[in-house]
């Protein structure tokens, strides 16, 4: 770790490409930290659902960003950590399907990213680890855009599919590529994931394996923070 704190490896990139299991598998290979963000947003999710406060989504603003004053939310940076908020250990719970409906509303709203990126910011500062990998939508533009290593992940669209298809047996593989078609459609207004911002290295995967996609984002990690420090 230098003075100016753990290297970020920024990971980001369109739904289904994988980016959420790559990330893990390069923190363990580099001795890294992982942080996942959309279990925060899960957290608070869950949390205003406890609270009812997504019956009337009119003053889900300010219901969310009260508990974000408030809120003693314990990410775990390492592979065997609990998920803990106020003290409860909460990974089964903000897994469950009423949360993973819900969660767009509360991602939506800008005053809750901007202080949740603010938090993930702080966070990962104060680690202590020589390293932290973070994976989540608008980290190598948004919130780690000062990241060290930042790369967007993807593969082609029907590649995409079939490995999410391994995911939800239930789905045939054209109802994941259409779901993943409209994903991408909406990604877009927001991100570009086809033509990354200066400094933002694109690894298609879609000739590649988990281990040869694990290995392409260690060596251009290796490499360009060997590069900066």
């Amino acid at each position: 770790m230098t003075g100016e704190g753990p290297i970020i490896v920024a990971i980001d990139g369109p739904a289904g490409s994988g980016k959420s299991s790559v990330a893990r598998a390069v923190a363990k290979e580099l001795g890294y930290g992982f942080l996942d963000t959309g279990a925060a947003y899960r957290a608070l999710t869950w949390l205003l659902l406890q609270q009812g406060a997504l019956a009337d989504r009119a003053n889900l603003a300010a219901d969310a960003l009260a508990v974000l004053k408030n809120w003693q939310l314990e990410l775990p940076l390492a592979a065997d950590g609990e998920i803990r908020l106020n003290g409860q250990n909460i990974a089964a719970q903000i897994r469950d399907p009423k949360t993973t409906e819900t969660i767009k509303h509360v991602s939506a709203i800008a005053a809750v990213r901007d202080e949740l990126n603010r938090w993930f910011r702080k966070y990962v500062s104060v680690s202590g680890l020589p390293g932290v990998v973070i994976e989540g939508r608008d980290i190598t533009t948004v919130v780690m855009p000062d990241a060290k290593v930042r790369i967007i992940l993807t593969a082609s669209p029907e590649v995409r599919a079939a490995r999410r298809q391994k995911q939800l047996p239930q789905m045939t593989f054209a109802q994941v590529l259409e779901d993943l078609r409209v994903r991408d459609e909406a990604d877009l207004k927001v991100v570009n994931f086809i033509d990354p911002a200066p400094g933002v290295k694109l690894i298609d995967t879609s000739e590649l394996d988990f281990a040869g996609s694990v290995a392409a984002v260690v060596e251009y990690a290796q490499e360009r923070a060997g590069k900066l420090g």
